[in-house]
């Protein structure tokens, strides 16, 4: 009697109980980003070692140097996202629009003389305006026909900024950018923070925008066009309009990226120019997972550390004194990032942002005993 009486107040002591730890949680998931940027925003001046990760000390140059690029790769993977994993566009052209906004800038800077802050906005200007004009061309065809024309718009760039036509682009060496006609405050490895600053304000920005269109009336389109277009089209809606907002969404974010890689640098590539470049991203799109919130901003981060970070293992006295047979694989970074990906693909469909739930779901499974 006593058991049966018993029972029901545990239970109801449980559920009673229950909600209020799962709602605590629930409050602080909610303010982790905003934790996390924190962190960011003040790692400058902190003299915290982090052996492994980075070289030096959090807020040295070297290592804000590190992780301002990986913070830019990560708004540019997220805003490529908005073409791949929000409306099911494969483009193999998006590093032109990149490379539109970093060359535009500096050309402005160096053959007209412009100030810097005018010259920015016009060199954002003209990234936009090579995504619209090219964007409204490659979507007159889908599937893998839009692929390979974004792919060949992609080419002939790459072509024309290798062949330096009037000895603008500087071919195959670049142009770097002329310190004298930028701020003060972004020239020199002393104004390094500055730089770091401008890269994470850069993936806020991103980040912001990427999360409003997407939860606006035309992200639902976008969405509805990726899952089938020829839905969209019976219930009345036109998708080569929505699909170029896209585009020009897209490419206007990577021309911003340009800008501030060129500050990161200190000058333009021509490796920017390139269809590798555009493969990279979408590497890190998949690695980190493909129309998630945060995945292709953690796929970014992750592989330009990799990029890095594996370069220096591979040419390391660890590796050098290892037998030929492991020794000439580990040596080639490439080869590394190549391993690490293809097992975080094999092992985590969907990429690394659906690795808390797939935990979560592990972790429920063993509390109920189920197999």
């Amino acid at each position: 009697m006593s058991t049966a009486t018993d029972t029901p107040d545990r239970t109801a002591g449980r559920t009673a109980a229950g909600p209020a730890p799962a709602a605590g949680r629930a409050r602080l998931l909610r303010w982790w980003p905003a934790a996390v940027l924190l962190v960011l925003a003040v790692a400058p001046f902190s003299a915290v070692p982090v052996p492994g990760l980075l070289d030096g000390p959090l807020g040295s140059a070297g290592s804000l140097q590190l992780l301002a690029t990986c913070l830019l790769f990560g708004a540019l993977a997220t805003g490529y996202d908005l073409l791949l994993g929000r409306t099911g566009l494969l483009s193999f052209g998006h590093a032109l629009y990149f490379a539109a906004g970093s060359y535009a800038t500096n050309l402005f800077l160096l053959e007209a003389g412009l100030p810097f802050a005018l010259a920015t906005v016009l060199g954002l200007l003209s990234g936009i305006a090579l995504a619209l004009v090219l964007g409204s061309v490659s979507l007159r065809v889908t599937g893998i026909g839009f692929s390979m024309v974004t792919l060949a718009f992609a080419q002939a760039g790459s072509i024309l900024v290798s062949r330096n036509p009037g000895g603008v682009t500087g071919g195959e060496e670049g142009r770097a950018a002329p310190s004298d006609l930028l701020p003060s405050s972004l020239v020199g490895i002393d104004n390094t923070a500055n730089l770091y600053w401008i890269a994470l304000a850069y993936l806020v920005l991103t980040l912001g925008v990427v999360h409003w269109a997407v939860r606006s009336p035309t992200g639902r389109v976008w969405e509805g066009i990726k899952e089938n277009e020829r839905r969209v089209e019976v219930l009345g809606l036109k998708p080569y309009g929505f699909k170029l907002t896209a585009f020009v969404v897209a490419g206007a974010l990577a021309a911003l990226g340009g800008i501030v890689h060129l500050l990161l640098t200190g000058g333009s590539t021509p490796q920017t120019t390139t269809s590798d470049f555009t493969l990279s991203l979408l590497v890190m799109v998949v690695l980190g997972g493909s129309g998630t919130r945060w995945g292709p901003m953690v796929g970014g981060i992750l592989y330009t550390w990799a990029d890095h970070r594996l370069g220096d293992l591979a040419g390391s006295g660890a590796v050098a004194d290892l037998p030929a047979v492991l020794r000439v694989p580990l040596s080639q970074p490439l080869f590394l990032l190549g391993v690490v990906f293809v097992a975080v693909v094999h092992l985590l469909p969907g990429g690394l942002a659906r690795l808390p739930s797939r935990l979560r779901g592990a972790s429920n499974r063993k509390e109920t005993g189920v197999s």
